[in-house]
């Protein structure tokens, strides 16, 4: 099986109904929180990553099906002084799972990132999320953590809706 990547084209038909589509897979997914995108969502998501300058989105192909994705946004590293890339949400549709689909999402996405001088590449993974942690870890990411002297832990991610 042949893996291909490609930047999404927001304005692209086909490339609008999977995103969506495999979105809606990964919000259904318990590591997704097993609620559907609401209309809303389904019907704005596009438009609204497409008026982000800082929003990219990268399918992954193989057998003529779009089989994974990846939302990305710049952002900047004030201790490095540099652009980074955060990557938002890394999804494989259930039937290409383990087979290395994340692995090419995440080459395409580091091209960008040395492409465009970042210094780093961050993620959120949920704590339950072994196979995910895995496959990231494989890829060279690593905890999070300050160091001075004595390391100062690994850092916390924490939310607040409002």
């Amino acid at each position: 099986m042949i893996i291909e990547t490609l930047t999404v084209d927001y304005e692209t038909p086909s490339h609008q109904r999977a995103l969506i589509e495999l979105m809606e897979e990964y919000a259904l997914d318990p590591m997704g929180g097993q609620l559907p995108l609401s209309t809303w969502t389904k019907n704005h998501l596009v438009s609204n990553l497409k008026r982000l300058p800082q929003a990219f989105s990268v399918l992954a192909t193989a057998e003529d099906k779009y089989i994974g994705l990846a939302n990305c946004f710049y952002g900047f590293s004030t201790f490095r002084c540099q652009p980074l890339i955060n990557i938002h949400d890394i999804i494989v549709t259930s039937p290409y799972r383990n087979l290395g689909v994340a692995q090419h999402l995440l080459q395409h996405i580091e091209k960008v990132a040395k492409k465009n001088q970042c210094c780093k590449l961050t993620l959120e993974v949920l704590s339950q999320n072994s196979l995910a942690q895995n496959c990231y870890r494989k890829f060279g990411f690593s905890d999070y953590e300050l160091k001075s002297g004595d390391t100062l832990g690994p850092a916390l991610f924490l939310e607040k809706y409002i």
